[in-house]
Formats: C-alpha cells, structure tokens, sequence
C-alpha cells in the first residue's frame, strides 16, 4: 500500500510541477488558467488519495475525501470565473482565439 501511496504522491507532485510551469511560460490568461485548473485538480486529488492510503483506518481519511470532492467542486468553478473576468477586461490575445462564443455581435 506505501508503494502504491509513493507513486500516487510523485504523480501528483509532477502534475502540480507541470501545471506550475504551464501558469509561467503560457502567453495570456486564458492559457493560463488552463494550466492552472485541469492537471492542478488531477495532480491534488492523485496526492490527496496518496495521503488517504497512507493514512487508512485514521479519522483523516474521511477529511481528506471531503476535501477532494471540495476541490473537485471549487476549481472548475474559480477557472470558469477567471476566464470570464479576462475576457471581459480584455486580459486575452485575440490572435490565439480562433473562435470567440462570448463576443455580443456574433452572427450564428
């Protein structure tokens, strides 16, 4: 079970190395905010599980289930409010958006 807990621990750890580096070297908001939120939640609940294993039987295993499913409930939701402020303050390239659903003068 401790190898098992190992590997999830260092496959979470590197997603939340992946995404940190994607939060750097992305170019604009949006980006950014997807590299912030979709291997950010992946790697927390991949580390969380490893810390659920370690610790199994403990009252903590139930704390940390909560706290995945918190998570789980609360990043795509930060992400989603994020990329709607960059769109409307502009905080976006526009050469990198191929199509643009929230711009009002739309013809479909």
């Amino acid at each position: 079970m401790m190898i098992l807990a190992g590997m999830l621990a260092l496959a979470g750890s590197a997603l939340g190395l992946i995404a940190a580096i994607g939060v750097v070297r992305f170019p604009d908001t949006l980006a950014r905010m997807h590299a912030a939120t979709k291997p950010q939640i992946v790697g927390l609940i991949l580390t969380l599980s490893a810390a659920a294993i370690a610790s199994w039987g403990t009252s903590a295993t139930g704390m940390i289930v909560l706290a995945i499913f918190f998570a789980c409930l609360t990043i795509p939701v930060v992400g989603h409010r994020v990329g709607r402020l960059a769109h409307r303050e502009g905080l976006f390239r526009r050469d990198l958006t191929t199509i643009d659903q929230m711009e009002p003068n739309r013809d479909d």
